[in-house]
């Protein structure tokens, strides 16, 4: 049995419907769409041997696991480095300006420069090493069977493209990740490879 992570972008937030900028945990709560799309989810996985259920801090990671965990009766162990980037000074505002910023540096991040910033914000490489760590970490105690870690878009992806060998950041960047999408990661020798995109299979 091969090694697979399923990573899960929460469902819909109330934050989300604000457009609020909402990145340090524990976060706003999923809206009643969300923990319908938390329920899907558990649907979708239902047939899918799980090993374990991971989730970040926030309240809307954890409540989108917990159908999962329910499901196959596992418990949602949380992770403390796969919370989402955290927007510094930008953080809890809605106006576009707030958000062309925040897009900007994460832009800026798929283009290889890792050490941008927003005020008070990571950078991407402090996301990426506590992203990746945590990982690594989950790899080490299922070193076969799949894992479901829920966790967040901007901070998620840009995982998936440094880890996956098939993935590059600019497929990673043009690619949105909606509420409960998913990117499923298999081992492939001492790396991985991406299988699926949300909805795009991947060769």
């Amino acid at each position: 049995m091969t090694a697979r992570l399923v990573l899960v972008r929460h469902g819909e937030s109330v934050a989300n419907v604000e457009q609020v900028l909402d990145t340090r945990p524990p976060g706003a709560r999923l809206t009643e769409e969300g923990v319908r799309q938390a329920s899907r989810l558990a649907d979708a996985l239902a047939a899918e041997p799980l090993a374990a259920v991971y989730a970040s801090r926030a309240v809307r990671a954890r409540q989108t696991a917990a159908p999962v965990a329910q499901r196959h009766e596992l418990a949602v162990d949380v992770l403390d480095g796969v919370h989402e980037s955290f927007a510094g000074a930008v953080e809890g505002r809605s106006d576009l300006e707030a958000h062309e910023a925040f897009r900007d540096v994460y832009r800026a991040w798929h283009t290889g420069d890792l050490d941008r910033c927003v005020p008070g914000g990571e950078t991407g490489r402090q996301v990426l090493d506590r992203f990746l760590a945590d990982l690594a970490t989950v790899s080490k105690v299922h070193p076969t069977g799949t894992v479901v870690i829920v966790s967040h878009g901007a901070a998620m992806r840009l995982a998936a493209a440094a880890l996956a060998s098939n993935v590059d950041s600019a497929f990673a960047d043009a690619h949105f990740m909606p509420n409960a999408g998913s990117v499923l990661l298999e081992r492939s020798g001492n790396g991985w490879r991406c299988v699926r995109w949300n909805d795009v299979d991947l060769p």
